[in-house]
């Protein structure tokens, strides 16, 4: 399989380099970085990705990431994008799938290989 696309939406500093050393470590993919639902309603309208991780509140602005779920999802050319919140909290993880979010998982489980499973779903591993 060729190299994946990844999308992050809205991660800090931090974990967003977490998160982006876990899916290098484990899958071939190359990973585009926005922190405004808009910029990532843009990229998706000019680029196809395999996976988009948005994390629940924004950190550039706090607005709920699910807000980019919602509206990508009533969009033709990117309702089928495979997208999943990065949350802790089983609340808004629940909130995304009724949403139409593929089930996500949570910064504390970033290096849980049940993550890397779950990733493998929409991923090329190495």
């Amino acid at each position: 399989m060729a190299e994946a696309r990844v999308l992050d939406v809205g991660n800090c500093d931090p974990d967003h380099g977490m998160i982006s050393s876990m899916l290098r470590d484990h899958f071939d993919v190359v990973i585009d970085r926005v922190m405004f639902v808009d910029e990532a309603i843009q990229l998706l309208r000019e680029k196809t990705y395999d996976l988009v991780l948005f994390n629940r509140l924004v950190f550039a602005d706090s607005s709920p990431g699910i807000e980019l779920l919602k509206r990508a999802k009533v969009e033709p050319e990117t309702a089928e994008t495979p997208m999943m919140m990065v949350s802790n909290f089983a609340e808004a993880q629940a909130s995304s799938i009724a949403s139409g979010g593929a089930p996500g998982f949570g910064k504390a489980a970033v290096n849980d290989p049940k993550t890397v499973e779950l990733l493998s779903r929409y991923l090329p591993k190495k």
